[in-house]
């Protein structure tokens, strides 16, 4: 199934889908296939690449020389959207919550190697910067740079047609050619746009497979909303008939542990896991929740057959966690 959109080549795709053979013997006899988004390409890698290749296509389509979006300091949205607009000869500015640290690490390291200019903005809720952003872009205009806002994550209708196509173009293919048909899709809920393509991708080949987002910070029944959201808006750009409730969208907040950001110790687990069973490197923020999630449902029976999860890449935020590396100090 081809999508008819204007998008970017960019990332590097197909991205390959892995049995983890030597994870799975370690949990029990479910087979673990992983989707490794986080060999996208580009500056480190990730999913938002695949959303990327849609909103720099519609930045350019508008004339615009300055990507400009949001983040926390370590956010992998906010240092791909660096490395795109680097690629394509752009102008970025990142506004991130919290205060001015007084060094550079992990992706706040890269976001300037990368050339973005970074603009920290406290202690706000994200209202105060959209309207921030808003005053800026106007002055901005007049100083002869036209903004591309693109929202948090990268999360809206036109973002996520890179995940409609990833399971339309890729991992259903895939599948195929492993015979396999997973029991159950997983992957980390955060702004929601990557789980709503997957889904719509999945409902628009008719493929009835049920998709688990572990939640990294909000609380369900937010995730479900915005998610639905998403999903149906994308769905009207394609000129799909697929609509869905919030109430159809599986989440489970469980994970999300003292709050965004913070290491739990099944996060830890899960991070120590697929690095010492795979070679695979997890984020404490994303990756490591979702699969910390996986891991549990795992254990407790939830599946015993073929699941994919979705590995949305962050690991060069792992540069810049003490939580992890107090961890790694107290293995010793």
């Amino acid at each position: 199934m081809q999508i008819e959109y204007k998008s970017l080549k960019i990332a590097h795709l197909p991205t390959p889908l892995e049995e983890a053979t030597r994870l799975a013997d370690a949990l029990g006899k479910t087979r673990i296939f992983i989707k490794r988004d986080d060999a996208t390409g580009l500056a480190g890698g990730g999913n938002k690449a695949r959303k990327l290749e849609y909103l720099a296509a519609e930045a350019l389509a508008q004339g615009a020389n300055c990507l400009v979006t949001v983040g926390g300091p370590q956010s992998n949205h906010a240092r791909m959207t660096a490395a795109v607009a680097a690629r394509l000869g752009l102008k970025c500015r990142l506004y991130l919550t919290g205060q001015r640290p007084q060094g550079l690490r992990g992706n706040l390291l890269l976001d300037r190697l990368l050339g973005a200019e970074l603009i920290f903005c406290g202690e706000v809720k994200l209202g105060e910067i959209y309207r921030q952003i808003e005053i800026d872009g106007e002055q901005l205009g007049k100083e002869g740079t036209k903004i591309y806002f693109i929202p948090l994550g990268g999360s809206n209708p036109l973002g996520s047609l890179g995940y409609v196509r990833a399971i339309t173009e890729e991992l259903i293919p895939q599948c195929m050619q492993l015979d396999i048909k997973p029991q159950a899709i997983v992957t980390a809920a955060g702004s929601g746009g990557t789980m709503a393509g997957i889904m719509l991708g999945l409902a628009m080949a008719g493929w009835n497979v049920p998709v688990w987002g572990y939640s990294v910070s909000a609380p369900a029944e937010y995730v479900q909303k915005e998610v639905a959201a998403i999903f149906n808006g994308a769905s009207q750009l394609l000129g799909a008939s697929c609509h869905i409730e919030p109430g159809q969208v599986l989440v489970d907040d469980s994970q999300i542990g003292p709050g965004y950001g913070i290491a739990t110790p099944a996060a830890l687990e899960a991070l120590g896991l697929f690095a010492r069973t795979e070679g695979l490197l997890l984020d404490s923020v994303y990756t490591a929740k979702a699969a910390a999630g996986m891991i549990a449902a795992i254990r407790q029976g939830q599946w015993q057959d073929n699941v994919v999860f979705f590995h949305t890449g962050g690991w060069p935020a792992l540069f810049g966690k003490d939580d992890v590396e107090s961890w790694l100090l107290k293995e010793e």
